[in-house]
């Protein structure tokens, strides 16, 4: 493809505030389960009954963070409830960072990250679950690609959320030592999900999540869940070549949607992760105006391009799209960057050739991932 395909999405729902982030945190008609895993025990919020052999929506927040604020104010917004009337939802919190979680007795050894993408099989047997679409952010988004290389026959889809797939290096392990000197954790978590740029500007929501990190989650679980990102090992996935390694690379064999704002800290680490992936798979989503959460600050448009992401996938055909506008200033046969991702991943899925595509873009002649941005 020679030019980035371009969208005009509008969003108009106002920005997470103190007014309506108690809301935004609610969860509304759900089951909480605590799961006993060889890994120890996970707090899993269920939403929805399963709908038949359908996989279920399985969301992993970042550090810092829990289900609800990672994720319900985007699971509350009014265009996700077409998308959850088709689909149960499967929160997981990782062990100790749920509202309400007593602290871990003096000498836990808590999880690696690898033993947390463990427990995830144990969650969908006790809930007599089959498989899972994921929605991941930062270490969540980690987990869920390593359970997906684990377990490829339990995850059908993942949208990954500003993931890193590297292991942390060195320079980023003394900047984290020289940083735990001088700042406390809340500090460096919103460093960990903030840009500069949005540190200055997004106020009301920067302090919303200062005061959840620092009244709502445990701090010494958190530090534990911090220490265990950090030690993370590489991903080590590859970019297979057609002829070449197609047959040996380790990558992800689900479709995948990655979602960074470009305002975001992770840009970088997910332009990476996007290079080591199938591109016949693979869909890089780059939000403007838009910073760490972009599931927070522009859940319109994330729920846009998670609809065609399910649609691709053989799910929802009739799901209606309140909010795409296809942008004026190119040619006819240019379309959305949204409607790419349905295109990609259903002629990846499905195996139907060019049906589905929009004309003028030639998917099998694509030297890399279909990179999109709205």
């Amino acid at each position: 493809m020679d030019e980035l395909q371009d969208v005009q999405l509008t969003e108009i729902k106002p920005l997470l505030n103190d007014k309506n982030a108690a809301r935004n945190f609610q969860d509304f008609d759900c089951q909480e389960h605590d799961i006993e895993t060889a890994f120890g025990v996970v707090h899993v919020t269920m939403r929805g009954t399963p709908k038949g052999n359908r996989p279920v929506i399985l969301t992993y927040h970042d550090i810092g963070l829990n289900h609800k604020s990672c994720f319900n104010a985007f699971f509350n917004f009014e265009d996700m409830q077409e998308i959850t009337h088709h689909f149960a939802v499967c929160h997981v919190d990782a062990p100790g960072q749920q509202e309400g979680a007593p602290p871990f007795p003096s000498g836990y050894q808590y999880p690696s990250m690898d033993e947390l993408a463990e427990m995830l099989p144990a969650v969908l047997t006790h809930l007599n679950l089959k498989s899972f679409i994921g929605i991941g952010l930062g270490a969540g988004a980690y987990v869920l690609s390593r359970c997906a290389l684990s377990h490829p026959d339990l995850v059908e889809g993942l949208v990954l959320i500003n993931v890193d797939p590297c292991a942390k290096g060195w320079i980023d392990w003394a900047a984290s030592k020289f940083s735990g000197w001088t700042t406390n954790v809340v500090d460096i978590v919103l460093a960990h999900h903030f840009g500069h740029e949005e540190l200055q500007a997004n106020l009301d929501l920067i302090q919303t999540y200062r005061l959840h990190i620092a009244q709502d989650i445990n701090q010494d679980n958190l530090q534990l869940f911090l220490t265990s990102y950090n030690s993370r090992k590489d991903l080590e996935i590859e970019r297979p070549v057609l002829g070449v390694n197609d047959n040996t690379a380790k990558t992800l064999k689900c479709p995948a949607l990655l979602v960074v704002g470009d305002n975001s800290p992770a840009v970088e680490a997910v332009v990476e992760c996007n290079s080591r992936l199938d591109p016949t798979k693979t869909t890089l989503l780059k939000m403007a105006d838009c910073g760490g959460l972009p599931q927070v600050v522009q859940p319109g448009k994330l729920t846009e391009a998670f609809k065609y992401f399910v649609q691709g996938m053989g799910y929802m055909p009739a799901a209606t799209m309140t909010r795409l506008m296809r942008s004026r200033t190119h040619s006819s046969s240019s379309l959305g960057s949204v409607e790419s991702v349905r295109s990609r991943s259903h002629t990846s899925n499905h195996g139907e050739g060019s049906a589905g595509t929009p004309e003028g873009i030639d998917l099998h002649d694509a030297p890399q991932t279909m990179e999109v941005s709205c």
